[in-house]
């Protein structure tokens, strides 16, 4: 007698699409995801001039990739609390999201471009001649631990509603 076969049916995965920003002064890091939001890549480096060329630099991208959400680091200070560069950081993501009309999420962004030149160390690249590729390195690993932390979220929601 033959058993039933079973068919598995795999429900294709949500499209996902992020920008990661590293908001500097000068220039802004800026990173983008694989439609399945498992991999951050390093995308481009603003070199800042006005609020409207860096935005127009931006909506190009967010069009061009359909970006549903902006993830900015938020410079902590090592005790955890918001100093002078984290409010400036939060006032323009704010006002560059509301620009893009898009959500905005912030991700603590402390050590991050140290890890960027530790990367760049290890690829024998000079961090001091390439201040550029440190930013767009930093919101690559900005926008990595969203994605990893909204992957284990997700992960964590469907076993418990699969234990129901």
């Amino acid at each position: 007698m033959r058993s039933p076969s079973t068919t598995v049916v795999k429900t294709p995965k949500a499209f996902v699409s992020a920008l990661g920003l590293d908001l500097g002064r000068k220039r802004i890091g800026v990173a983008g995801c694989d439609g399945t939001g498992l991999i951050a890549t390093g995308l481009m480096t603003i070199e800042r001039k006005s609020f409207a060329e860096d935005l127009a630099q931006l909506q190009s991208l967010v069009q061009s990739r359909r970006v549903q959400t902006i993830v900015a680091g938020l410079p902590y200070s090592m005790d955890g609390s918001l100093g002078f560069q984290a409010r400036q950081v939060q006032k323009v993501a704010k006002r560059i999201a509301k620009a893009l009309d898009l959500p905005l999420v912030f991700v603590d962004e402390r050590l991050t471009s140290f890890q960027a030149e530790q990367f760049m160390h290890a690829e024998n690249i000079s961090p001091s001649r390439h201040k550029a590729l440190i930013d767009r390195k930093a919101a690559a690993i900005i926008l990595q631990q969203w994605l990893d932390t909204r992957r284990s979220e997700q992960g964590a929601h469907e076993r418990s509603s699969s234990e129901q």
